[in-house]
Protein backbone atom coordinates (compact mmCIF):
# COMPACT_ATOMS: atom_id res chain seq x y z
CA UNK A 1 0.00 0.00 0.00
CA UNK A 2 2.72 2.19 0.88
CA UNK A 3 4.56 1.89 -2.54
CA UNK A 4 1.15 2.29 -4.49
CA UNK A 5 0.36 5.77 -2.47
CA UNK A 6 3.89 6.70 -3.20
CA UNK A 7 3.77 6.33 -6.96
CA UNK A 8 0.72 7.98 -6.92
CA UNK A 9 2.37 11.25 -5.89
CA UNK A 10 5.21 10.72 -7.89
CA UNK A 11 3.60 10.65 -11.03
CA UNK A 12 1.15 13.35 -10.15
CA UNK A 13 4.24 15.65 -9.18
CA UNK A 14 6.03 14.46 -12.39
CA UNK A 15 3.08 15.47 -14.01
CA UNK A 16 2.84 19.13 -12.34
CA UNK A 17 6.61 19.50 -12.70
CA UNK A 18 6.31 19.18 -17.00
CA UNK A 19 3.14 21.66 -16.57
CA UNK A 20 5.16 24.37 -14.78
CA UNK A 21 8.38 23.69 -16.80
CA UNK A 22 5.55 24.57 -20.17
CA UNK A 23 4.10 27.65 -17.87
CA UNK A 24 0.94 26.25 -18.02
CA UNK A 25 0.51 26.38 -14.23
CA UNK A 26 2.20 28.21 -11.06
CA UNK A 27 4.31 25.78 -8.97
CA UNK A 28 2.38 23.76 -6.18
CA UNK A 29 -0.89 25.23 -7.70
CA UNK A 30 -3.14 21.69 -8.34
CA UNK A 31 -6.35 23.58 -8.96
CA UNK A 32 -7.38 21.13 -6.05
CA UNK A 33 -10.34 23.28 -3.92
CA UNK A 34 -13.52 21.19 -3.49
CA UNK A 35 -14.97 24.16 -0.70
CA UNK A 36 -14.26 27.03 -3.43
CA UNK A 37 -12.21 28.80 -0.32
CA UNK A 38 -9.87 30.65 -2.68
CA UNK A 39 -11.16 33.58 -4.00
CA UNK A 40 -11.15 35.49 -7.40
CA UNK A 41 -9.83 38.72 -5.90
CA UNK A 42 -5.92 39.04 -7.07
CA UNK A 43 -5.03 41.27 -4.04
CA UNK A 44 -6.31 39.16 -1.35
CA UNK A 45 -4.87 35.72 -3.40
CA UNK A 46 -1.56 37.52 -3.14
CA UNK A 47 -2.22 37.97 0.71
CA UNK A 48 -2.49 34.56 1.07
CA UNK A 49 -0.09 33.06 -0.69
CA UNK A 50 2.33 35.44 1.26
CA UNK A 51 0.74 33.93 4.88
CA UNK A 52 0.79 30.58 3.54
CA UNK A 53 5.11 30.61 2.82
CA UNK A 54 5.68 32.64 5.89
CA UNK A 55 3.24 30.34 8.10
CA UNK A 56 5.55 27.51 6.04
CA UNK A 57 9.04 29.02 6.72
CA UNK A 58 7.75 29.08 10.73
CA UNK A 59 6.92 25.60 10.79
CA UNK A 60 10.15 24.57 9.25
CA UNK A 61 11.45 26.64 12.24
CA UNK A 62 9.48 24.88 14.97
CA UNK A 63 10.62 21.75 13.66
CA UNK A 64 14.56 21.99 13.57
CA UNK A 65 13.91 23.83 17.20
CA UNK A 66 12.11 20.14 17.83
CA UNK A 67 14.89 18.12 16.39
CA UNK A 68 18.44 20.37 18.13
CA UNK A 69 15.97 20.25 21.52
CA UNK A 70 16.39 16.55 21.06
CA UNK A 71 19.50 16.39 20.23
CA UNK A 72 20.63 18.50 23.21
CA UNK A 73 18.69 16.95 26.43
CA UNK A 74 18.16 13.48 24.18
CA UNK A 75 14.17 14.03 25.33
CA UNK A 76 11.23 14.00 23.15
CA UNK A 77 9.29 17.06 23.34
CA UNK A 78 6.53 15.41 24.96
CA UNK A 79 8.86 13.66 27.24
CA UNK A 80 10.02 17.51 28.07
CA UNK A 81 6.42 18.82 29.13
CA UNK A 82 6.24 15.98 31.34
CA UNK A 83 9.16 15.95 32.99
CA UNK A 84 10.98 19.05 32.59
CA UNK A 85 15.06 19.29 33.35
CA UNK A 86 16.83 22.26 33.01
CA UNK A 87 19.72 21.62 30.87
CA UNK A 88 22.94 21.96 33.36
Amino acid sequence: QILLWTSFAEIFGGIALFQTIQGKRAAGDFSFDPLNLSSNDAEKRERYALAEIKHSRLAMLAFSGMVHQYFITKQTVLQQLGDFRPIN
